[in-house]
Formats: structure tokens, C-alpha cells, sequence
């Protein structure tokens, strides 16, 4: 996430993504306060089967380099066949200001467990401090009524005490009601009719090989959860007159298919929609819109997107889905990242917009725990940034605080109690440290490996390792001058 510079530093954090700003790093202030999805009535669906299919090994880490050098990049990874299926009908009814859905999931976990844990983000924080928060109704479980109860605000355990055997596909259903909240420089907000809608509804903390992430949210800027690649069918309405844009592809109206995305996120407004094909080497379908009552035109980010998804898909690999959607709405100051679909504020055409479009490949394509390692996917995508933009010196030259200084892989729990250092410790302190690497070219082919090798998964630190020595033999000892652990 991207946020512009602000003139005050608010020490309250989003949930899932960290926002960034509009400029080169020395013109900016720490983040104060961005944080990082349909609609429809009707019977619930039946969420389809899940065949059992033996996942192929993902490709192997090039071995270490003895000296700076580029490997080949090995074949991309690909997406767990048995990953979650979401299936959702979302009604936006702004004369309630309500949002209402069921999520419908099934799932099969790699690993057996004594429950299932869902996420309220919209119960955290930031949400609840501009008057949002969800509720939740009577859960099933494979068609039967199963016991819920809260761990906090936003952790939904259900079954607990229950045997949820490895690779044993069950099917949830949670019937939720989103209280909007009003006009917030978050990533859900109403600002008339103009609606964000991010992390939103109740979704599976899931991580593959691990088991369920439950850190605390925290009451600092930015990320704090986990979500594993999943597939979405969802159906969206809103009122007359008004547009969606949204993760995946609208194969029909009003309804939206997203294939190995970690998240469903859309926005409603009455939308000016300009449209293009980026070349990222496939064609991707672009559509930015942009909310009546802005003085802008979608044309400026529409180009910059195209540009930005091209050279991104020759720097880091191809991008992954067949549609991008970015759109503009009012009181946002930055920007936020979700699978395809990303949310930008008026004025937010410059560094913003390429930043967005980075975390396309770093957490989008690659993801990680963002409470747990924040700068694997804000470190990863300023870099992008930085080398589209032109600004790694810029970056590089960028001073650093006493409380950010070698601390660049703390969690968010940390940077909580250190807000005005956060973006320097993990944005501009991810840039300078793949930039103490060695050449940029290098440090853009070790990359492209850990996408390929990582790809829809959730890596760890010491997978950014492994693929960066590839490349570059004294990588880890690089990076434990900048406080990652492995």
C-alpha cells in the first residue's frame, strides 16, 4: 500500500495493507493513516466440489552463486488445486448502509485441525474508528450448525474441539451484515455514493504447512494478516446507476470469477471507466475508473498502469491473471493493494500507482504473513517502484531513524510502538537493502526466481534468501545488516 505525505504523523494502523506515498522518499513523512469483496440476494449457492489432485512439487531454488550472476528462471509455480473456493452474493444497500452476504467456502486442509478461523477485519481498529464494524450469523458446517465464539473482534473460531482431518474437503457457510462505515481514509469507506470494500467479509487465516494465523490486530498503520490463494465466484449488486470495479474479471454482469487470488476486493461509484490492453507479456484488460466529483480523467493512471504491468512482467515474470482494475475514489490518500484490484485517492497518478501495481508480484503473486513480515511484500513492491520510477539513489540516500535503523524485518506488533519509523524501517530500508545487493539487473533477476519458485504461496524470510543467493552469494549476511533474521 502507498500513502501520499502527510502533514500530521497518526499513530493508528490499517489491517491488511500498508499505505504509501505520492513522491520520492526524501519528500515524504512516515504513513499516518491508509490502510490496505460483492452484493446480491437470493438462496445461497452450493459451493462446487473439489477433487483431490496430488499438487506437483514447486520448482527448485537455483543453487547458491560463488559469484554475482543470473541464473535461468526456473519454471513458475503453480497454485494449489485444492486451495479454498469461495462463493459469495453481495448486496450493497446504501440506504442502510449496509453491506450483507454469505460467505460459502470449501476448504481442505494440508494439515488437520481442531477448528476453523476466519477473520473479521472489519472489526478492527481503523474500521470501527469511522463507525464500521460486522457481524455475523448462524455458521454451518457441512450443513450443520457448528458452535462459534470469538478469540477477539476479529478472529471467528468455529468447531472448536472438532477433528478437521487433513485433505478432507468441509464446507462453511458464515452469513455476515457490514455496517459501512463513513467517509475514511481506509480501505472500506462510504463517501456518499462511493464505497470501498476491502478485507471485508469473514475469510479463512489459513497459512499451508503452518496452520491458523492469528496474530492481534494492532492499533498501528498497516498489514496484519495472512490469506492463502484461493478461487472466488461472487455476485454483486448495488444501486442503480452505480458501478463496480473488482478483483477478477466480470464474465457477466454483475458477476465476478478470480482465480489463485488471496482476496476479493471491490469499489462502487458512478465511475468514468477508461479501458486498455497491457502487454505483461500476455494481454491483460485494464479498466481504471474514476468517481464523479473528481477533477481528474482516468487517462494519466491508465497509461502509467499499462506501462508499469508491461515492464513488471519482464522484470519479475508475467503477470498472473487476465484483468487489472484500479479505481479512484474520494478521502484516500495513497493507495491500497488487493489481487487485481487496487484503490487509489485523487492525485495519486505518480509513485503511487507503480507501487500498487508492484504489489501485484509481491504479495498479490507471492504472498507473506504481513503482521509477521511486513517489508516482504512493502519492501519488495518500493523496490519495484523505485527502479520503475527511477528513484533508487533517491531511496538509498534516505536517512534512517535510531528505531527503524537494522530493524527492517521486525512484525507489526513493533511497529505499532514505533509509528513514525515505519515507513522508512520497511519501505525505503527494503529498497536499500536489495540495493547494498548489487547491480539492480542482478537484483531484478534474483527476484524473478523467488516469484517463479514462490509463486502463490506464502513465503517466509528465508525464502527471499534462498532465491537471492542465487544470485548473490553473501545475501543473508547483506540482510542481517538490515535485521532479517532466517
Amino acid at each position: 500500500m502507498h500513502r501520499r505525505l502527510a502533514t500530521t504523523l497518526v499513530a493508528v494502523l490499517g489491517l491488511v495493507a500498508a499505505a504509501c506515498s505520492d513522491g520520492g522518499p526524501a519528500e515524504r513523512a512516515e504513513p499516518g493513516g491508509a490502510g490496505p469483496g460483492g452484493q446480491g440476494g437470493g438462496s445461497p449457492a452450493t459451493v462446487a466440489p473439489t477433487t483431490a489432485t496430488t499438487t506437483e512439487p514447486p520448482p527448485t531454488v537455483p543453487a547458491a552463486a560463488t559469484t554475482q550472476t543470473c541464473p535461468a528462471t526456473p519454471r513458475r509455480a503453480s497454485p494449489d488445486p485444492n486451495r479454498p473456493r469461495y462463493r459469495m452474493a453481495i448486496e450493497v444497500d446504501l440506504a442502510a448502509n449496509a453491506v450483507r452476504g454469505t460467505t460459502e467456502v470449501r476448504f481442505v486442509p494440508d494439515l488437520g485441525t481442531d477448528r476453523l478461523v476466519f477473520r473479521l477485519w472489519a472489526n478492527g481498529p481503523r474500521p470501527t474508528q469511522g463507525g464500521g464494524s460486522i457481524t455475523t450469523g448462524e455458521v454451518t458446517v457441512d450443513g450443520r450448525v457448528a458452535p462459534s465464539t470469538r478469540d477477539d473482534v476479529t478472529t471467528l473460531v468455529v468447531g472448536r474441539g472438532t477433528a478437521f482431518p487433513a485433505r478432507r474437503p468441509v464446507d462453511i457457510e458464515v452469513p455476515w451484515e457490514l455496517r459501512l462505515p463513513g467517509s475514511s481514509n481506509d480501505r472500506m469507506s462510504r463517501d456518499g455514493e462511493a464505497v470501498r470494500l476491502g478485507s471485508f467479509f469473514p475469510i479463512l487465516a489459513w497459512e499451508p504447512g503452518n496452520g491458523w494465523a492469528t496474530e492481534p490486530p494492532t492499533g498501528s498503520f498497516a498489514e496484519a494478516s495472512v490469506a492463502t490463494v484461493a478461487d472466488f465466484d461472487v455476485t454483486v449488486t448495488v444501486p442503480d446507476g452505480l458501478g463496480v470495479l473488482a478483483s477478477g474479471t466480470e464474465d457477466r454482469p454483475g458477476h465476478w470469477t478470480a482465480t489463485a487470488m488471496r482476496d476479493f476486493a471491490l469499489s462502487v461509484g458512478r465511475f468514468t471507466v477508461r479501458e486498455a490492453t497491457a502487454m505483461a507479456p500476455n494481454p491483460v484488460q485494464v479498466k481504471v475508473g474514476v468517481h464523479a466529483g473528481i477533477n481528474e480523467t482516468p487517462d494519466r493512471y491508465l497509461d502509467k498502469v499499462v506501462d508499469a504491468l508491461a515492464k513488471f512482467g519482464t522484470q519479475f515474470g508475467p503477470y498472473p491473471w487476465p484483468s487489472f482494475t484500479l479505481a479512484i475514489t474520494p478521502a484516500l490518500g495513497g493507495g491500497i493493494e488487493y489481487p487485481s484490484h487496487v484503490m487509489q485517492g485523487p492525485g495519486t497518478g505518480g509513485s503511487t500507482t507503480s507501487h500498487e501495481v508492484g504489489h501485484m508480484w509481491f504479495y498479490g503473486l507471492v504472498g507473506n504473513n504481513q503482521g509477521r513480515d511486513p517489508w516482504l511484500d512493502e519492501g519488495l513492491a518500493s523496490w519495484a517502484e523505485a527502479r520503475y520510477e527511477g528513484t533508487v539513489a533517491e531511496f538509498a540516500a534516505t536517512s534512517l531513524p535510531a528505531a527503524a535503523n537494522a530493524r527492517m524485518g521486525e512484525p507489526m506488533t513493533y511497529w505499532a510502538t514505533a509509528p513514525q519509523s515505519y515507513y522508512r524501517g520497511v519501505y525505503v530500508q527494503g529498497v536499500q537493502a536489495l540495493n547494498a545487493l548489487g547491480p539492480p539487473d542482478v537484483v531484478d533477476c534474483a527476484l524473478r526466481t523467488y516469484v517463479a519458485v514462490y509463486a502463490h504461496r506464502i513465503a517466509r524470510p528465508a525464502d527471499l534468501v534462498a532465491a537471492l543467493r542465487a544470485s548473490f552469494p553473501d545475501a543473508q549476511a547483506v540482510l542481517a545488516g538490515y535485521g532479517i533474521k532466517v
